[in-house]
């Protein structure tokens, strides 16, 4: 590395050779300054005489081979890089703010300075995701990654970058503190891999809903449930003159910033808040159901929300859920009658393609049994229907049970169900009174 700021004996400079001269590193420029203003003086520039080198050898060993001339010519371009970054971004581009701290700090400081600042843009996310950190063995004590890329970048590119990232810090923060008010830390967020987008939007239809913690699918489910009823109440407490109003008053839903979000967060999370207005009218209005909107089943293949919002993947919660769901459901269609007589009457009612009861009235029997014999292309009783519709509705604990009581059934009561003898339907009407539910 040499340096020949106080050479006095060069002719003036042409055009060219100030383009040529403006185009050295920041570095170069303060130097010079210093020098050609009595703020260099000899010893200063020995010190960095000295200290030079010595970087060099470091960065080229840290990056590479310090033995290796390619190496060590790549470490004087960075060390000479990573000066002129931390004066020029410290200086604000002033040389003679520059030579001050060439003169006030030593070379190597003004090097370590330059490369904090990278280590600090580089710990910075590049995006609003959520990964778990993999730290390897391999890496450890071995440059951040991207430094040596950097190491080479100029002040314009850094301060791109800067400006890049820090937004996205603060969306980050920003997710993991209204994450927090609901119970959730930054490992679940990252177990998760989610993005602070999603977080911050469910946070905030969370917090309108006054729950106290991160919903999982099924309280996601009920918080969507609860805002439509919001936004219905509120529509029905006006008439039509006036239903503008009422339509706009309710999509804000309260949805408020919390009043003790950090100051640096307030940007971002109302920025993300308008989103989620954007997204109300769907989420209120739209005729679909809560997984239609938000996941992607295999019912629904274009849910327009979806990735858009976060909820907490608890599979046992929604096994649990969907276990009681489907009870209910059953209890419903059966009315609580899980006798063998009820079931086997709705089977049958099934099998028939007719509407599903477990009791029958007599007048009801004899219109089934004459609908299975009716003579035609199409079979009148197929015991497959039934045997899929408890597959699909029954509580899987009970489907075995269910099925192997409906099989025995059909085995059995087929033959008569289906006969075209002369006292077919008498018979059939006899097996439903005695197997199935029937009354007077």
């Amino acid at each position: 590395m040499t340096m020949n700021a106080s050479d006095s004996s060069a002719p003036t400079a042409s055009a060219a050779s100030v383009s040529l001269y403006d185009a050295r590193p920041f570095f170069e420029k303060a130097l010079q300054f210093g020098v050609q203003n009595g703020m260099l003086d000899s010893h200063k520039l020995d010190a960095i005489r000295t200290d030079a080198p010595k970087g060099m050898v470091q960065i080229a060993r840290y990056f590479g081979n310090e033995f290796l001339r390619p190496d060590i010519e790549k470490a004087r371009d960075r060390i000479v890089n990573l000066v002129s970054l931390s004066l020029e971004s410290t200086s604000g581009g002033d040389l003679r703010q520059a030579a001050e701290l060439l003169r006030d700090h030593s070379f190597m400081s003004r090097s370590k300075a330059g490369s904090d600042m990278l280590r600090a843009l580089l710990a910075l996310p590049e995006s609003t995701g959520f990964h778990a950190s993999l730290e390897s063995s391999l890496d450890a004590g071995g440059p951040p990654k991207g430094l040596a890329e950097w190491s080479l970048k100029s002040l314009a590119d850094y301060q791109a970058e800067l400006a890049r990232r820090q937004p996205i810090q603060h969306e980050k923060e920003a997710a993991v503190w209204l994450a927090g008010q609901l119970g959730l830390n930054i490992d679940a967020l990252e177990e998760a891999h989610t993005h602070a987008e999603a977080v911050i939007r469910s946070a905030l239809l969370a917090l309108a809903t006054r729950h106290t913690e991160m919903p999982d699918w099924v309280e996601f489910e009920k918080m969507v449930a609860d805002l439509r009823k919001k936004y219905q109440a509120a529509r029905a407490l006006t008439d039509a003159k006036t239903q503008k109003a009422a339509s706009a008053r309710a999509q804000t839903l309260s949805l408020t910033i919390p009043q003790d979000l950090p100051d640096e967060f307030r940007d971002v999370v109302q920025a993300v808040r308008q989103s989620v207005l954007a997204d109300l009218p769907q989420i209120l209005d739209s005729a679909l159901s809560a997984r239609a909107l938000f996941a992607n089943d295999s019912e629904h293949h274009h849910a327009p929300l979806l990735g858009r919002y976060f909820w907490i993947e608890d599979i046992a919660s929604e096994m649990h859920y969907h276990e009681q769901s489907v009870s209910l459901a059953w209890d419903k269609v059966t009315g609580g009658n899980c006798d063998d007589g009820s079931l086997l009457t709705l089977l049958l009612c099934v099998a028939a393609g007719a509407t599903p009861k477990t009791v029958l009235t007599e007048k009801a029997a004899a219109a089934l049994v004459r609908k299975i014999q009716k003579p035609g292309a199409e079979p009148g009783f197929r015991p497959d229907l039934a045997s899929q519709y408890i597959v699909d509705h029954a509580p899987a604990e009970h489907q075995d049970a269910y099925l192997q009581l409906w099989e025995d059934f059909v085995e059995e009561a087929g033959p008569t169900l289906q006969s075209d003898s002369t006292y077919a339907r008498k018979d059939a009407l006899a097996l439903l009174r005695r197997e199935c539910h029937v009354i007077a």
